[in-house]
């Protein structure tokens, strides 16, 4: 197997949509290789340790193979070994759609009943 590039191979095995996004990535410190920063045309091998940043999480990859275009789900997914852990369950907080306008008294009251507002000795002052 021949060596291939680091954006080249992260694209290819469906981690980023293009090729550019993976580009963008390495060139912003979100790809790790062996511990260190990775730039666009480094080059990997089987057996390397990848790690990539996305969405505040780091995914841990192990290339088992190099592949440099872009091929279909099941041959992405056994070129790479995903070793990362599993995320922390984290509380989901209620959030308005941007755009939806001022609250109405009755979504208030529901907004403060989920934050713990309604108790006694809350104050509106936030002291």
């Amino acid at each position: 197997m021949r060596p291939v590039r680091v954006d080249a191979w992260l694209w290819a095995v469906r981690i980023y949509k293009t090729r550019s996004a993976a580009t963008t990535a390495c060139r912003a410190g979100h790809v790790r290789v062996g511990g260190e920063r990775a730039k666009a045309a480094q080059l990997l091998k089987p057996g390397d340790e990848v790690r990539v940043r996305i969405d505040g999480f780091d995914r841990m990859l192990v290339v088992r193979q190099t592949i440099s275009k872009r091929v279909g789900a099941p041959l992405a997914a056994a070129a790479m070994e995903d070793r990362t852990p599993p995320r922390d369950p984290t509380p989901v907080m209620a959030q308005r759609d941007r755009g939806a306008g001022r609250p109405t008294k009755r979504e208030r009251r529901e907004i403060d009943r989920l934050r713990g507002r309604d108790q006694p000795g809350w104050d509106d002052d936030g002291s």
